[in-house]
Formats: C-alpha cells, sequence, structure tokens
C-alpha cells in the first residue's frame, strides 16, 4: 500500500488551488477546514459516480451468506494489525485473546470466512498504529480528510501510512517473524479493491441514516470520527474535559 499511499498524501498539491473559501473562521479542531472540504467534496464524488454504484450492484448480486464470509474473511486479515498494535500499546491480554481470533478463525474458520471466535466468546477488539501513537500520549493534531479514503487527523494519518506499509498483511508478506514488501502489488490491489467494495456495500444501509440526521454532512461526519477515535485512543474511558473559563460567570458572583 506504500505507493498509492504517497500518492493520495501528495494529493494536497494537485488540488489547493481549488480549495473552498470559508466564509467564516475555521472550527478550533479544523484549521485545514477549506482544504478538508475542498477534498471531502472531491471524495463524495469519487463514492457517488465509481464507489457506491459498484457497491450497490455488489450487494445485489452477492448472496448474504457470501457476503458476511467476505467481511469476516477481511476483518480476520484486519486482527493481524490489531494483534501488532496490542503489543506496541503493552496489552498482554488483549494480545493472547486477539491472537487466539485469529489462529481459531485462520484455521477452524477457513482462513476466517467463518468467525467461530466470536462464537466461542472472543470480542473482535479496534487497535491501530493511530491509537498506538495515542496511548503514548502523542496529540491527535488537526482534523485531516486524506483523499480516497476519507476523515483522519495529522497523527492517524501518520497511522495509516505506517500500517499499510509495514503492519498489514494484505501489503507486506511475514517473513522469520518480521514483516517485509509485498512482492505482487497487482495481487494486493486487487484484494484491496474487493475490501474496499465490502466495506462500502456495509455502509449502505447506515448511509440513509447519515443523510437524513445531519444538516451538515461534513460537519457531522468530522464530530463523530474524532469522538469515535478519542474513544477507542482510551478503550472508552476517555478523560474527561476541562470546564472552560466562563468570564461573565466570575463578575456575576
Amino acid at each position: 500500500m506504500a505507493l498509492p499511499l504517497r500518492f493520495f498524501l501528495l494529493f494536497p498539491l494537485l488540488i489547493s488551488s481549488g480549495c473552498a473559501t470559508l466564509d467564516r473562521p475555521a472550527a478550533p479542531n479544523d484549521p485545514l477546514e477549506s482544504y478538508n472540504r475542498s477534498v471531502y467534496q472531491f471524495n463524495e464524488n469519487v463514492d457517488k459516480y465509481v464507489l457506491k454504484p459498484v457497491a450497490i450492484g455488489y450487494d445485489k448480486v452477492t448472496p448474504a451468506p457470501v457476503q458476511k464470509g467476505v467481511n469476516n474473511f477481511f476483518s480476520n486479515l484486519d486482527d493481524v494489525v490489531v494483534i501488532l498494535n496490542d503489543i506496541l500499546q503493552l496489552k498482554p491480554a488483549q494480545f493472547i485473546s486477539d491472537l487466539g481470533r485469529f489462529v481459531i478463525n485462520s484455521t477452524l474458520g477457513l482462513a476466517g470466512i467463518i468467525d467461530w471466535a466470536s462464537d466461542i466468546g472472543l470480542k473482535k477488539n479496534n487497535e491501530d498504529f493511530g491509537q498506538t501513537l495515542g496511548y503514548w500520549g502523542v496529540p491527535s493534531g488537526p482534523y485531516f480528510v486524506i483523499p480516497f479514503m476519507g476523515p483522519s487527523t495529522i497523527r492517524d494519518t501518520a497511522g495509516v501510512i505506517a500500517d499499510g506499509e509495514r503492519l498489514d498483511p494484505i501489503w507486506n508478506k511475514i517473513e522469520d517473524g518480521a514483516p517485509i514488501e509485498n512482492r505482487d502489488p497487482d495481487l494486493a490491489l486487487g484484494i484491496t479493491a474487493v475490501k474496499i467494495i465490502d466495506l462500502r456495500a456495509s455502509l449502505l444501509k447506515a448511509e440513509k441514516i447519515l443523510d437524513e440526521a445531519a444538516l451538515d454532512k461534513y460537519s457531522f461526519i468530522r464530530e463523530a470520527y474524532l469522538q469515535r477515535r478519542k474513544n477507542q485512543v482510551y478503550d472508552g474511558n476517555p478523560p474527561e474535559e476541562p470546564a472552560e473559563f466562563n468570564e461573565k460567570e466570575l463578575f456575576d458572583l
């Protein structure tokens, strides 16, 4: 995944001249909002004219059990990234559980197509290098929309690069206990394309709820993403935000 990611992160140079101009100050957590909204709109167009039509076709012609098997397969591959980040975050109990998930589903589950691990109580965890950086105190930095990929932050973008270039089993092989670059990028691209289509198809129903609930989809997605990532970094127990100082209330005392 190294080459596509490097291209995507150079993408701002290609569209910087077309960035939208805001008629108000950018949100405090989104100082790059002008750029981000332009990339968001680009991503929306890619989704509207390419990804969504393909996902709808895939959803119509692919039986639900087959879709479930494909989803389980990619979820099992993702557990490799989860396991390695368990180690980096010093979570031995979760590491053992996630390693057990991967071994069971990769063997009894026929390369992950059947999720036996969940059936016996080994829950699916979500860890990535962006969370690992947050675990060790690296601040999230500004909100940042990645071309073709969607919402992120500066920290999480670094995490995407690290996971994709060094940890993702689709793009890396494991030899002698260490990941090396995949020597068949065409195969990796094909597998990634199937993964993206499967993921997009799984979001078709949720998309309807988002369209109905959000007056400004960009802002809604941004706040939802930032809140979700904060909960993930702190394993569901984020610290309370400090109360803002209110000068008016002080003088009213």
